[in-house]
């Protein structure tokens, strides 16, 4: 499963965004399969030819190697602490049902993959819970065969109190993680999506099974690789038996994490903290990817300079920085006598200002040009981001090959704004100083997130460039539960969120027309375009990167000049970590912790 960042305090990453993976590549076929036992089922499937498979360098210890094993220090003391801020307290654990990135972090820690991306080569896969895969000439269909002696952690049933002991992870946990992803009583909407092209999970034995596809789409690789198992035994009952709708209440199971990776879940403190503490039967042990540290803390402190103070007294060992505070504070000489060290990068995420198309005040493209036309982002990266954010035009990262550099932003320019705007009917015919058409003024409302440092200072800007444009823009505040739920049921006319921008672009889940009218998905401004439609299914089925990239740009310059979105920026992750921490190494996507240590001193008495 890919890392998952916090550095950005509001953006909203739904689970199949981050959980799932949906980034993918080229580097499909990388592992063989030592056993003869597969090559003779393998023999069976006239679909998997034998030519699918590709070797790689095996270590001396002749086991193939986890991924990103490469990082992990070999002589790395064992033990310490790292406790980090999380900026709001999350609705439930289960990340089958709950789009919220906080959750799929915690899930993420104490779970694996089949493989995972490397660290310093993100478009590269590598081997996790599976220890090889074929993939067939058709590209339809994935033998895979799991590592051996991996066990599901053991647990505190939460109705009848009684420890359950580990249980082996098998192929049938996989089948079971799609089957209830898949099940239409399940609350898995935004989830579901990179599933519905699945034909099904064969399973040959408790550590084989063909992963088969209905279409030979481009993303079944990555929709593959970064399954991750469910264990059946935690959500069945005695006889085997699985309650969709029950899963989606069940707030005892959904407040635990009962996983087969790194760390074990220990406890939820409701808006205080949650606690990790390291798997030491974890099976990475013996792959050299056994993190270092013991204890992960993870403390609810929402507002940014609380958090900051908590920085510099060293309550808390990591956390990401405001512009400000990365500007002026970290100059200080408070900041250098906590012995903190800064570390930046260009995020993988962009912000946006999204409307509701369903709202007839956004339904002509010209208009929602004009109100991108009135928001000032040049001032915003420089006044609000003290210059550590890049404009963006579009849902794909700007130091990528799909994104079309030849695209100029739309300028800020209030009386070109204006005169579009009144050329689609709107004029103040009162003199009242607001714009209306057919007898409805242009009012409406944003949702903000309460205590977002950004959003409190850019939103007032906005504000006032709308007012000289004639548009009167309310700005509702709100937690951030409440907005999350809002934004599923669709209770929202203008909205301002951030997406992750993937290593391959995926457009489906967020802009295809056919999630536009499905509650809690991730098209939640119900956009649809048949062109649009038809460029995101042709990328699919698209394996050339000549044509992708060509493909991806028209679809980049319809998405432009529809303005569904106005295209914000893409920030800068601002971070301070203790310079306690060793092997800290900074990547593409940023600066793992899994790979950290403390030296000995740091850990006496524990």
């Amino acid at each position: 499963m890919a890392k998952i960042y916090t550095n950005i305090i509001l953006t909203l990453l739904f689970a199949a965004l981050i959980v799932m993976g949906i980034a993918v590549v080229n580097s499909n076929d990388r592992m063989y399969f030592a056993s003869q036992k597969v090559l003779t089922e393998m023999e069976k499937l006239k679909n998997i030819p034998q030519t699918a498979v590709v070797r790689i360098a095996e270590k001396r210890t002749a086991q193939i190697p986890a991924a990103n094993a490469e990082y992990f220090a070999a002589d790395a003391p064992q033990g310490g602490k790292l406790v980090r801020p999380i900026s709001a307290d999350t609705a439930n654990l289960n990340v089958i049902i709950n789009n919220d990135a906080y959750a799929s972090e915690f899930y993420a820690l104490c779970n694996s993959a089949l493989a995972e991306r490397n660290y310093g080569k993100p478009e590269e896969f590598q081997p996790m819970l599976a220890e090889s895969w074929r993939i067939s000439e058709d590209k339809q269909s994935y033998l895979v065969k799991l590592r051996p002696g991996i066990f599901w952690q053991s647990y505190i049933d939460p109705d009848t109190a009684e420890e359950v002991a580990p249980v082996p992870l098998t192929t049938a946990d996989f089948k079971f993680f799609t089957d209830v992803v898949r099940n239409k009583d399940v609350n898995a909407s935004a989830l579901r999506v990179y599933y519905q092209d699945l034909d099904r999970i064969e399973i040959i034995d408790d550590l084989t099974m063909i992963v088969r596809w209905k279409t030979p789409k481009y993303g079944n690789l990555s929709s593959t690789l970064t399954m991750m198992p469910l264990p059946k035994h935690f959500y069945c009952d005695r006889d085997g038996r699985f309650d969709g709708k029950k899963f989606n209440n069940d707030h005892k199971r959904n407040r635990m994490i009962v996983g087969c990776g790194a760390y074990r879940f220990v406890r939820w403190d409701k808006n205080a903290r949650l606690v990790f503490e390291r798997n030491e039967n974890y099976w990475g042990k013996d792959y050299g990817i056994m993190p270092p540290l013991k204890t992960l803390v993870f403390e609810f402190i929402q507002h940014p300079n609380t958090r900051y103070q908590a920085l510099l007294a060293n309550r808390i060992d990591q956390a990401s920085l405001t512009p400000d505070q990365w500007s002026v504070k970290s100059n200080s000489d408070e900041f250098k006598k906590a012995s903190l060290r800064k570390y930046h990068y260009l995020s993988s995420s962009y912000f946006y200002i999204g409307y509701n198309l369903k709202n007839p005040l956004f339904k002509d493209k010209r208009v929602r040009q004009a109100l991108t036309m009135l928001v000032d982002r040049d001032r915003i990266i420089r006044d609000i981001y003290r210059k550590e954010a890049e404009t963006v035009i579009g849902p794909f990262a700007p130091n990528s090959a799909y994104y079309d550099k030849s695209i100029k932003p739309w300028p800020y320019d209030i009386e070109r704004a204006a005169k579009q705007l009144a050329e689609c009917g709107w004029r103040d015919i009162d003199n009242d100083g607001i714009l209306e058409k057919d007898g409805r003024k242009f009012v409406f409302s944003i949702l903000a997130v309460a205590s977002h440092p950004i959003q409190e200072k850019m939103l007032p800007l906005i504000k006032e460039s709308m007012a000289k444009a004639g548009i009167d823009m309310k700005i509702q505040t709100v937690e951030w539960s409440v907005y999350v739920q809002r934004l599923q049921t669709r209770d929202f006319e203008v909205c301002t969120l951030g997406w992750t921008s993937p290593i391959d672009p995926e457009p489906y889940q967020i802009w295809h027309s056919s999630q536009a009218d499905i509650e809690g998905s991730s098209n939640h401004i119900s956009f649809k375009n048949k062109k649009a439609d038809e460029l995101i299914e042709k990328l699919q089925y698209t394996f050339d990167m000549s044509e992708r990239i060509r493909i991806a740009r028209e679809f980049q310059r319809l998405i432009h000049d529809e303005q569904p979105y106005t295209f914000l920026f893409v920030p800068y992750a601002l971070n301070a970590v203790s310079e306690r921490y060793r092997n800290f190494r900074q990547f593409p996507q940023g600066a793992p912790s899994d790979i950290w240590y403390l030296p000995q001193q740091f850990i006496t008495g524990e």
